[in-house]
């Protein structure tokens, strides 16, 4: 089974998408560079790469998220400790959330409670056919 353990940020494209790496992981004991940085201000990296089992990527115009590394407040680790989630769905006014369940992406959740999460927007995460890592 895969676990989400870190949302990469990879920014806006050309054509005005947000784009990030949902990465996954078979295990929870993961550990990448500045995850203790409190705040996180932008600091922790993705994870080491031998954590790394499958990424999907969501490139999207209408889902902007707020994640957690780029917190004035809190630390990744607070993530892994269950404080608050990886990364949600930023309000905006194209969203009512009084009618419509914001999206919250929780470090530990499922490759399947992802899916299901975006399936319900009808949108899909998109993952590499094959990933090729150099050493």
């Amino acid at each position: 089974m895969n676990y989400l353990i870190y949302i990469n940020k990879l920014g806006p494209n050309y054509k005005g998408d947000n784009i990030y790496e949902f990465i996954f992981s078979d295990t929870l004991e993961v550990w990448g560079e500045n995850w203790e940085s409190k705040p996180a201000n932008g600091y922790p990296s993705p994870p080491d790469i031998d954590h790394v089992k499958k990424v999907g990527v969501l490139s999207n115009e209408k889902i902007t998220l707020e994640l957690v590394q780029d917190s004035d407040v809190f630390s990744l680790i607070d993530s892994m400790d269950g404080v608050l989630a990886l990364g949600w769905e930023r309000e905006t006014g194209d969203i009512d959330f009084s009618i419509t369940k914001r999206m919250v992406f929780r470090f530990g959740d499922t490759e399947s409670e992802i899916k299901d999460k975006l399936y319900e927007r009808d949108i899909v995460l998109e993952f590499e056919k094959k990933m090729v890592y150099e050493n």
